[in-house]
């Protein structure tokens, strides 16, 4: 779908204040803020309005999450940026796998219907807001172990996982499985049934964590990959997931 010219000017100026808000507030840098209103009015005119709010709530929770404790991350040298803030390479990670899939929905809507556009697209954040409570809680945890082997390894080590985190990891997931359902919904937009979808995103927005642990540990430390192309790699193989979730449960696409 394209929204009308009157809902595109409102989503578009609604973008244009949210990511202003999000850099006078130093969540973005203003590259990042820039990068994240060109992408945004994009998701949203063609798209629609949930696409956009489900996108504005993970970078609000993203920001919560990132500034919880600040202090006591920055003083185990553990914190996101500077002051907490996100810049150019993480808004690219997290938004070029959610606005491509926007993308292929409206030039191709027969190879990627709209139900399952909606799918892939919370799939999508599914994971990010899974990789970020888990990294943001999970580093407050004072202890972590090596996704492979098991081994004791400083928090924040790429790899490293705890009982905290990837107890956030499946509240990141689930909640934003939730709220995917609830905005489609309300919107009156095309989705998957509630069970497939909260299911299906829940699941592979979980194991799409894992899987960047597991690629931060073999091939980000091996500076093969840098944390950006991490999460941008993760986020392909979430929905790559998704998708044979999706067959499995007998609604995947043709």
């Amino acid at each position: 779908m394209v929204l009308s010219l009157l809902d595109a000017v409102i989503g578009v100026v609604a973008t244009c204040v949210l990511s202003a808000g999000a850099v006078r507030s130093g969540s973005l840098t203003l590259l990042a803020g820039v990068v994240a209103t060109i992408f945004g009015s994009f998701i949203v005119i063609v798209g629609g309005f949930p696409y956009l709010a489900l996108l504005v709530l993970f970078v609000v929770a993203s920001v919560l999450a990132t500034r919880y404790r600040f202090e006591d991350k920055r003083r185990k040298n553990v914190q996101e940026g500077t002051h907490g803030e996100r810049g150019l390479a993480n808004v690219l990670a997290h938004v070029l796998v959610p606005t491509g899939l926007v993308a292929m929905g409206w030039i191709a809507p027969a190879a990627l219907p709209p139900v399952t556009t909606a799918y892939f697209y919370t799939a999508a954040l599914a994971f990010g807001a899974s990789d970020t409570f888990a990294s943001e809680f999970g580093v407050l945890e004072g202890r972590a172990r090596s996704i492979l082997t098991g081994k004791v390894v400083a928090p924040g080590t790429n790899g490293g996982v705890s009982s905290l985190g990837e107890a956030w990891a499946f509240v990141g997931a689930f909640t934003t499985a939730l709220l995917g359902a609830g905005l489609f919904y309300l919107f009156r937009q095309p989705a998957p049934p509630l069970g497939t979808l909260l299911l299906g995103v829940t699941v592979a927005g979980f194991l799409g964590c894992q899987v960047d642990s597991i690629l931060g540990e073999t091939l980000e430390n091996r500076h093969y990959l840098t944390k950006g192309t991490t999460n941008l790699l993760a986020m392909l193989l979430t929905v790559l997931i998704a998708w044979l979730l999706l067959t499995v449960l007998g609604t995947g696409p043709a």
